[in-house]
């Protein structure tokens, strides 16, 4: 088999605000041939790609996939195998629930070289702009990530490790199944009081958050009308929501005009 000239570069775009990109990010995003990029990237971070560059969408959203992952796999091979300089851009990280593993995978098997440009999780980042510390001495001293896609509609998550206490859970995706994780949660000793955080289209103007417990928050996220992207955060750090809280939508949509 002939080598193959061209490289993937895959790319972690943060959780939504671009100023949160890497300098490594960005110099890549600017002299890319190709961007694949998923739904969850921000069209901010898509600023840094020059016109001249390819763009491929290849973005999912729940039971709605543009492209398999299977098609995603063979692309970048593709890509590559014809020299070009290819930027795969996923939210957040692209090795914290992102498929990047997976994708990198395909590439080694078929003798693809690559590189990995770690990006902000939207953990960290969601949690920091919503005024959230993951850990904090009074309140948690350990933090959980899981996903909150349900199998089949059924639940399929480790509930005994989520509700010990002293820690924060985040759930990644988990919107479309928050009743049932709020109720599997205090099914399995969950306080029903137990502090609750989800939050839209975080780090960016759109951002909203909505919080309450364990028993209120399915009714309020219901009445709140808030769409994915989201972001679950559980335990007893998100009290200090509203006195650590400093990023003001309007404000930064004013300032960014």
């Amino acid at each position: 088999m002939k080598p193959n000239l061209g490289k993937v570069y895959l790319v972690g775009a943060g959780p939504g605000d671009p100023e949160l990109l890497t300098l490594r990010a960005v110099r890549l995003l600017q002299k890319a041939d190709v961007i694949v990029y998923d739904n969850l990237v921000s069209p901010g971070v898509l600023d840094f790609v020059p016109p001249a560059a390819e763009r491929i969408y290849a973005g999912k959203r729940r039971n709605e996939h543009t492209l398999r992952q299977e098609q995603i796999n063979s692309l970048l091979v593709k890509l590559a195998g014809e020299g070009k300089q290819v930027v795969r851009l996923k939210g957040g990280d692209p090795f914290i629930f992102g498929r990047g593993g997976e994708e990198l995978q395909t590439l080694a098997a078929h003798g693809v070289a690559f590189e990995v440009v770690p990006g902000v999780t939207a953990a960290s980042g969601v949690s920091s702009y919503a005024g959230i510390p993951l850990t904090h001495r009074d309140y948690a001293q350990c933090c959980l990530f899981v996903t909150g896609h349900l199998k089949d509609g059924t639940a399929d998550l480790d509930w005994p490790s989520l509700v010990r206490l002293n820690q924060t859970v985040v759930i990644y995706m988990g919107l479309g199944g928050l009743p049932e994780i709020c109720r599997q949660m205090m099914a399995h000793g969950a306080a029903s009081n137990l502090p609750i955080a989800v939050v839209q289209d975080g780090s960016i103007v759109t951002q909203k958050v909505v919080t309450g417990t364990l028993a209120d928050m399915p009714e309020k996220v219901a009445q709140a009308g808030l769409k994915s992207p989201c972001l679950t955060i559980i335990g007893e750090v998100v009290k200090l929501h509203e006195e650590l809280a400093w990023f003001n939508p309007v404000q930064s949509e004013v300032a960014a005009r």
